[in-house]
């Protein structure tokens, strides 16, 4: 079942979805837990950075947290339709939780290597392929369909304005009193998502039919999205996005460590202001209960010529300045693109549909990130930038064209 197309002039108010119970309980458990979340990566990559002075260290780290969506993550979409999300939700919280609480034991010890962050952010990204599409298709059961652009673009809000207050923190909590306490304050915050989850009522859900259990899961949701050539357009932009487009981390570290030879407060700085970019982008799109093809393409074409002109910022303060743009077209890109194949997607489908796009999105991060650690090792992280931004504009050129081919002689699969 394909949802009506509306006109794109149409518009939600902002916070629409928080006028729902079980929505407003989930932002809330998500906003403090995301905190703690961006607090524990910032001091994940500032202290590999730290043990080891590489960027392609960095790189491997993301590599082995988003590795397994590459591998698993389709997998983790057919649990997502079979099983219900809240459960699965529940787990992943507490398995995330006892990551954070292994990282902070091994830091408070000092026993932490970088082969032991290596070690949980391979457990980390093992979760992750059964959390997110999860999570996604859970937003579908939480507001109704005319909210879900809305709900999408406020989560990606709630998580980049954590982005914005959580690097702050961690950064000046590592240089007070050291990477431990921000692992330990990230494993506590889970308790307020937990609490979220169990706080909800299950009878209000909007009702979703449960994937078909036995072989041909997997391959039914492959051929649903082979055979919707919209949401196959999508997901090749947030393929080339992904892997090339999202690898801040690295390139920040590199930025910090070697261009403003700052420490890990710099690196917070310069995470909370992309994400006060990534807020006002979130906003944006939440307003825009309909979102056209031509517009995420176009996002991401101007996420590309953002990031090459960032790469060629050399003051800090005009760094900083464009940064916060960059953040903008990011989370705008992300919160389009995502909302535009949740609503494309049959509702029965959608979280195998959904592990298909973080597989795009996340599982190729860490092809990426090898590809740009190299690079900002061997050339630099100006280099990475632009590089990086050339393949998104291209990307985005591409799916331009195919999109408008698409159009112009629309297949019956479109309704």
């Amino acid at each position: 079942m394909k949802l009506p197309q509306r006109k794109h002039s149409e518009r939600t108010p902002t916070f629409a979805s928080l006028a729902i119970r079980n929505y407003r309980l989930y932002f809330t458990g998500a906003a403090i837990s995301n905190n703690g979340t961006w607090m524990q990566r910032i001091a994940q990559d500032w202290l590999v950075f730290s043990l080891t002075g590489s960027g392609l260290a960095v790189g491997i780290t993301t590599a082995l947290q988003f590795g397994p969506m590459l591998l698993l993550g389709l997998y983790g979409g057919v649990l997502a339709d079979r099983y219900p999300q809240r459960r699965i939700l529940l787990a992943t919280q507490v398995g995330q939780m006892l990551c954070a609480i292994a990282l902070a034991a091994f830091t408070f010890t000092g026993t932490i290597t970088a082969e032991a962050i290596y070690m949980v952010a391979l457990a980390l990204g093992i979760i992750t392929t059964l959390d997110n599409p999860a999570r996604q298709s859970f937003v579908g059961l939480m507001v109704p369909p005319k909210l879900l652009p809305n709900a999408v673009a406020l989560n990606s809000g709630n998580f980049n304005l954590a982005r914005l207050t959580g690097p702050a923190i961690a950064g000046v909590l590592v240089a007070a009193v050291g990477a431990g306490w921000a692992f330990a304050v990230n494993a506590l915050s889970f308790v307020a998502m937990l609490a979220a989850l169990l706080l909800m009522d299950p009878a209000t859900f909007e009702k979703a039919p449960r994937g078909r259990r036995g072989p041909g899961a997997l391959r039914e949701g492959l051929s649903y999205v082979r055979e919707h050539p919209r949401i196959m357009v999508t997901l090749v932009l947030v393929l080339f996005i992904g892997t090339f487009g999202y690898n801040f981390p690295i390139i920040l570290t590199a930025y910090t460590g070697h261009i403003f030879t700052g420490d890990s407060a710099l690196y917070g700085i310069l995470n909370s202001m992309m994400a006060v970019g990534s807020v006002f982008g979130a906003l944006i799109a939440a307003r825009h209960e309909a979102v056209s093809p031509l517009r995420v393409q176009a996002t991401a074409g101007l996420f590309g010529a953002v990031m090459i002109l960032l790469g060629l910022m050399a003051p800090l303060w005009a760094f900083m300045a464009v940064l916060v743009v960059t953040g903008l077209f990011a989370v705008s890109f992300n919160a389009m693109a995502n909302a535009t194949v949740q609503i494309e997607a049959d509702p029965a489908l959608r979280g195998r549909v959904m592990s298909l796009y973080f597989v795009l999105m996340m599982g190729t991060t860490p092809l990426g990130s090898l590809v740009t650690g190299w690079i900002t090792d061997t050339w630099g992280a100006p280099a990475a930038l632009q590089i990086s931004g050339i393949i998104c504009v291209l990307a985005a050129a591409g799916c331009a064209a195919a999109s408008g081919r698409l159009e112009r002689n629309p297949a019956p699969a479109l309704g």
